[in-house]
């Protein structure tokens, strides 16, 4: 085999290596991903089928029961709610009325699956996304209302 021909074959190679370790990052990243949609989004049916993903909003005040490790609450958008059931511990600030984002799947019967629960860590911050959608949805609501300085900032 001449030099030139052992250049381009380990030219070659390398690129393969490359191509496979690029398909392999990009599977990984894609399996991983989990969108951000509100309640609103879930009911008009703007949601991955099959995939995890993330519902954002306010735990509807009065529907958070427990079952043994089991919590059965409700997400919503002030629009439009979402029920949710979760195995486990959750967070210490997870309150009713409180901002809280769950991460899982949405079965069948309409109950979003959670398999990880995100509260609210601070009174005075919300995800630009969630409040974003929490300003639509009240917007929705009522088209009479001043925009909030949310909004406003924005633009």
């Amino acid at each position: 085999m001449k030099p030139r021909q052992k250049r381009i074959a380990l030219i070659l190679g390398g690129l393969a290596s490359l191509a496979v370790a690029a398909v392999l990052t990009l599977n990984a990243l894609d399996s991983n991903i989990a969108l951000y949609v509100t309640p609103t989004e879930v009911i008009a049916g703007k949601v991955p089928q099959g995939k995890a993903f993330r519902i954002g909003g306010l735990v509807k005040e009065g529907s958070i029961k427990r079952q043994d490790m089991t919590v059965h609450f409700v997400i919503t958008d002030t629009a439009k709610e979402i029920p949710v059931a979760y195995t486990g511990i959750l967070p210490d600030l997870f309150r009713d009325g409180k901002g809280a984002v769950v991460q899982g799947r949405l079965g069948g019967d309409g109950i979003f699956a959670a398999t990880e629960v995100l509260a609210k860590h601070d009174e005075n911050y919300m995800p630009p996304e969630a409040q974003h959608a929490l300003d639509q949805a009240q917007k929705a609501q009522n088209p009479t209302v001043a925009p909030t300085a949310a909004q406003t900032a924005a633009k």
